[in-house]
């Protein structure tokens, strides 16, 4: 079998386990037998030593012989039915059911419990978040607007900002995870008619077995009125909320791949690891690129999932298929992935002081302009001469350092010396030491951030205390 690159190489065995084809195979066999006791507890004959043969074997899975039977019967299910009723000695699966009651209800119990492990994981690197905005929370930092130095803030405001970002995400993922409805028993259009027949027309039986098979499937809802199959923008749901929560952790690895370009942080480096083949001294952010790479593929199968919602033909056909049977596993398998190794990126990041500080004071007299301005302008100065006098001397600064005409930022000594702003020397140098330590409400926002993430933790302990697996 030609290997999923996504899953072998990046995916957890929880995820592998569940969208595996042998996982899958094993899952429906759980479904089929589901279907057959509650048929058997509803007065259909189905013997008891059939519904026990099939419990012996349901784990028994050959793919190789169901890939043999499929082509000759073209029908994948066909060939799943022929497979187990061999197995098991009996042909009592399967009654009343078309195939889309099989494959419909098994895709989905597969989306529900992926997305449930999804859910568990980003708990986890919330935590991570807050744990490392928390720990620089007071580190100022040099924040940057179109990637050019701005205003202060703190590296713990950066991470918040970030994580708010994916805390948000997961609130849509919550209301993906609690209105989730599954298909359930409908028949070939969604009329229920062959269930009723088998039942001799009796609705209430019919209405029950759906209830036991849903209560079987573990799902919150259950579609009343569908044909074949169950809406395709559902699935257009799911895979915008797992793009949806890839693009806090994304953005963030963008923007410390920018910051290990300026050496003031990376993601961690371990023992041994290999940056370059050519060149020894480097240290890549190769795992950031990574979870940028996933963000990319999600945003892919995002585009095909658009694709088939609002596609459907009358009561449905299986032009869908191929396309799910991609975009549905590998959108798991690489938001799982990004999550294994953005786990590792925040487990084993760090940060440099001694450059941070640097950097910042190197860029603080620009990084002070607007409460220079500010200051002028409570003072009685016009708000735009404020701005042109405190311009023309930032920019004239700019080029003088560019070209090495001067060594050092000596912007205070110029805005001093303008009469147009009215500031002293005296004014301004303390709007500068003040800088060292002004950040805004950074503090209060990151533990705003914090507080809801506690709470999160507190509701979730065990889903907080995950910790990723061993990656490539």
């Amino acid at each position: 079998m030609i290997p999923n690159v996504l899953a072998e190489r990046y995916a957890s065995p929880a995820l592998q386990a569940i969208w595996s084809a042998e996982g899958r195979i094993v899952l429906e066999r759980e479904f089929w037998i589901a279907v057959m006791k509650a048929q058997r507890d509803l007065g259909l004959d189905v013997p008891q030593d059939a519904i026990d043969a099939y419990e012996k074997v349901k784990d028994s899975v050959d793919t190789a012989s169901i890939m043999a039977r499929e082509k000759i019967t073209r029908h994948d299910v066909k060939a799943r039915i022929e497979e187990f009723n061999d197995l098991a000695g009996h042909e009592q699966v399967h009654k009343g059911m078309t195939s889309r009651d099989l494959t419909e209800n098994v895709e989905q119990l597969q989306v529900y419990r992926s997305l449930l492990i999804v859910r568990d994981k980003t708990v986890a690197t919330l935590r991570r978040f807050r744990e490392r905005s928390e720990q620089w929370s007071e580190l100022i930092l040099t924040a940057r607007t179109h990637n050019v130095a701005a205003q202060p803030t703190t590296l713990g405001k950066r991470i918040a900002m970030f994580g708010e970002e994916l805390l948000s995400a997961l609130q849509a993922l919550d209301a993906v995870i609690a209105t989730y409805a599954v298909r359930g028993l409908k028949g070939a259009v969604g009329t229920q008619m062959d269930q009723l027949s088998l039942f001799e027309g009796d609705a209430e039986k019919v209405a029950d077995l759906e209830k036991r098979v849903v209560a079987h499937l573990g799902m919150p809802a259950v579609w009343t009125n569908v044909g074949q199959v169950y809406p395709r923008s559902l699935d257009f749901r799911v895979v915008a909320a797992l793009t949806d929560l890839c693009s806090g952790p994304s953005s963030f690895c963008k923007t410390l791949r920018l910051m290990a370009g300026h050496e003031t942080a990376s993601e961690g480096f371990a023992p041994g690891q290999t940056g370059s083949s050519a060149m020894p001294h480097k240290m890549n952010s190769r795992s950031c690129e990574r979870v940028n790479g996933f963000h990319v593929i999600l945003k892919g199968y995002l585009a095909m999932a658009s694709g088939l919602a609002g596609d459907q033909w009358n009561e449905g056909d299986v032009s869908c298929s191929v396309v799910r049977r991609i975009m549905l596993p590998d959108s798991f398998y690489a938001i799982d992935g990004m999550f294994e190794t953005f786990l590792t990126v925040l487990d084993q990041m760090d940060a440099y002081e001694a450059v941070i500080n640097a950097e910042t004071a190197h860029y603080l007299p620009f990084l002070m302009t607007t409460t220079i301005m500010m200051e002028a302008v409570k003072s009685g100065v016009g708000r735009e001469t404020a701005h042109k006098a405190i311009k023309e001397h930032a920019v004239a600064t700019v080029a003088d350092l560019r070209t090495g005409k001067i060594e050092r930022n000596n912007l205070i000594e110029r805005l001093a010396g303008d009469s147009r702003l009215g500031l002293s020397r005296e004014a301004l140098d303390a709007i500068l030491a003040k800088g060292d330590r002004e950040s805004g409400a950074a503090k209060t926002q990151i533990e705003t951030f914090a507080a809801a993430v506690r709470e999160l933790e507190k509701a979730s302990p065990q889903a907080a205390a995950y910790g990723p697996g061993s990656i490539l």
